[in-house]
């Protein structure tokens, strides 16, 4: 039908291919009538000449038609139906013949344009069903721009909340806690005499070296300036080391010596996946060893987090399979590496559960090299 329906339409789009294409299959017909006459007889030759009647009604129209339908008639009269003499009148039978054959023609040529006009319905309604596809397919387009724009609005509005949290908890409440503890350091030094009274305060002291760290670290770990002081090298080294101190998992870390500065994104972004990927090893997978590769190409950037824990179970992943849906964690990480152009894998088993992570890096993404300063205190 799709081969025929274009066919009709490069046909009916030129009268004189339409005319031209009507007489050469007549022609055709006639000519085949000469040499098949003999054993097909006057019967076989107009039905011969009905389907070269029969194409031009389906293809080219009423026009083309009855021209096919005269030239079939002045060929089975004078000459492209052998006859003993070419000029002779045609006798009752072949009269009755050519009226049977103008009879059908017409109701094949009724027939041709009514499939003809059908058809020209059809493909106009397809046009129309066409552009209202490509209309709502533009649309669909521009819906996922937006949603991606928004997406990756999002994340940069959460990081830098993040930065203005952490720099309001160092700033203030930092300030404030170390000037507390030095009022209280003077207090005790006025009351030694008083047992009990320095007890309290040294408990009192502890407690405030205690909260301040606590909020130092929170502060470091909500967003760690050395990401954007000394880099995503430094900065990992320091989280590891943390990590490593208050979850007791030993955290094998396998960076390169050279390691260039990259965007300021792509720092944050990989810092994130390591933190992720890290909190839920401590939480998930019961390994007592975690480790952490990382390696930098020409063009791009391959880090690989691995576990030797349980994995996670079968009937999770096929959940996770089935509905496309995982955990919040991971399809954060994966959106925001989908922003920078990178993918996130993940492979689990009953030896553990390895994380690849993919980012593209071009020549002119990659910052100056900035030397590696020593991990910082938790």
């Amino acid at each position: 039908m799709g081969i025929h329906t274009s066919l009709s339409a490069r046909i009916s789009g030129n009268s004189f291919l339409r005319y031209l294409v009507a007489v050469i299959s007549a022609l055709a017909a006639s000519l085949l009538c000469s040499g098949l006459h003999r054993f097909v007889g006057n019967g076989g030759c107009y039905v011969l000449l009905l389907l070269a009647v029969a194409f031009s009604s389906w293809y080219c129209g009423v026009g083309p038609s009855v021209a096919v339908v005269f030239v079939g008639i002045f060929g089975s009269t004078f000459g492209f139906i052998p006859r003993t003499h070419a000029f002779a009148v045609p006798g009752n039978a072949e009269w009755i013949g050519m009226a049977m054959f103008l009879l059908s023609s017409a109701l094949v040529v009724l027939m041709g344009e009514a499939r003809r006009r059908q058809n020209k319905v059809l493909i106009e309604e397809q046009s129309a069903l066409e552009q209202k596809v490509a209309e709502r397919t533009a649309d669909l387009d521009t819906l996922n721009h937006n949603l991606r724009e928004l997406s990756a609005r999002l994340m940069q509005l959460q990081d830098d909340e993040r930065r203005r949290i952490a720099r309001e908890l160092h700033d203030s409440v930092g300030q404030t806690l170390a000037a507390l503890a030095m009022n209280l350091s003077l207090v005790r030094t006025d009351v030694e005499r008083l047992a009990r009274t320095a007890a309290t305060l040294n408990d009192s002291e502890s407690l405030v070296r205690e909260m301040s760290t606590e909020v130092r670290t929170i502060s470091h770990l909500l967003h760690p300036p050395l990401l954007d002081e000394a880099g995503l090298s430094s900065a990992i080294r320091w989280y590891v080391d943390g990590f490593a101190q208050r979850s007791r998992i030993k955290v094998e870390l396998d960076l390169p010596e050279d390691l260039k500065r990259l965007p300021g994104e792509m720092e944050t972004a990989i810092f994130r996946v390591v933190q992720e990927c890290l909190t839920n090893i401590h939480r998930h997978s019961g390994s007592s060893v975690a480790k952490i590769r990382l390696r930098q190409r020409n063009d791009q950037v391959l880090v690989a987090i691995e576990d030797r824990g349980r994995g996670i179970p079968l009937t999770k992943q096929e959940e996770m399979a089935s509905t496309g849906t995982p955990g919040v964690g991971i399809r954060g990480m994966r959106e925001r590496l989908r922003q920078l152009g990178g993918s996130l894998d993940m492979k689990s088993g009953i030896h553990g559960t390895t994380v690849t992570v993919q980012l593209p890096v071009g020549e002119k993404s990659v910052a100056k090299a900035v030397p590696v300063a020593g991990p910082a205190a938790a």
